[in-house]
């Protein structure tokens, strides 16, 4: 192994690392997601008054909330609510942008460039900000909750998948294929497409956590789910009033919300690091 090699072995291991860790919470994610039952160990809507504010302890693993439900339950059956949000947000965004930017792509110059002069405006906002605007339009639910981040979210796709359409048109196979008569949209779907799939996916992949974190955001305003609804964001609403008196019922769904767009951003910039490796 030479001088040059060895910063090069030591990032891949770290990768590596970073990796396996990631992908090990995000499976525990996902069979929380999937099946809570297996996880659980209480009934998550079962109240018990006399059990209220109790401590972390071998019969409740997170501390129960003012209600004496079981905050571990609570934050096992969130997650399918939670994280479920997020990653329908981020597939509507990632088609509607990967359609809108490529059609903007191939459109007379007139109807591109006003798509982009709209897309610039909302990219000028936080996406929390404009999902908190479409909330407030269409008003407070769990379905407007995850429109209004699914639109928040579509800006950044189609100005990637526009990009990345019109910088893919223009290779030399792609012109090739063009020159020997290959129609228009089989060009497209052979040649362009595939490329603007794989560069938009890394970009989806790390918009999972954001999508996450925004809809958490707007259940905390009390925009989404309602009470009893295990969901994470409600449950970090419910307790922060009590940070004092009893930490646990809101400290627990937060590291659910940090751990898991930690993990989703660690995959994402992972995957981005190697593909901007390849394309150098």
């Amino acid at each position: 192994m030479t001088v040059v090699d060895a910063p090069k072995r030591t990032r891949s291991g770290g990768r590596t690392l970073a990796l396996g860790i990631a992908g090990g919470v995000l499976a525990v994610i996902a069979l929380a997601a999937v099946a809570p039952g297996l996880l659980a160990t209480h009934d998550p809507l079962v109240t018990d008054v006399r059990a209220a504010l109790q401590p972390p302890s071998a019969a409740h693993w997170f501390g129960t909330d003012q209600s004496g439900r079981d905050v571990y339950s609570r934050v096992v059956y969130g997650t399918g609510r939670s994280v479920g949000t997020g990653l329908l947000a981020t597939a509507l965004a990632f088609v509607v942008g990967i359609v809108a930017g490529s059609l903007a792509a191939v459109s007379p110059r007139v109807v591109d460039a006003a798509a982009m002069r709209v897309v610039d405006v909302l990219l000028a906002f936080p996406e929390f900000l404009v999902a908190l605007l479409v909330v407030a339009v269409l008003g407070p639910g769990p379905v407007n909750v995850a429109v209004a981040v699914t639109i928040a979210a579509i800006p950044v796709y189609i100005r990637l998948a526009r990009a990345q359409t019109r910088t893919l048109a223009a290779a030399e196979h792609v012109e090739a294929a063009r020159i020997v008569g290959v129609p228009a949209v089989v060009v497209h779907i052979r040649h362009v497409l595939p490329g603007v799939l794989g560069a938009v996916s890394v970009l989806a992949t790390i918009g999972i956590g954001t999508s996450i974190l925004a809809a958490a955001g707007l259940s905390f305003l009390g925009l989404g789910p309602t009470e009893p609804t295990p969901e994470w964001g409600l449950m970090l609403s419910a307790g922060r009033n009590l940070l004092l008196q009893a930490p646990w019922v809101a400290v627990f769904p937060g590291l659910a919300i940090t751990t898991t767009v930690i993990s989703v951003s660690v995959i994402g910039r992972i995957l981005r690091a190697g593909t901007e490796e390849r394309g150098a």
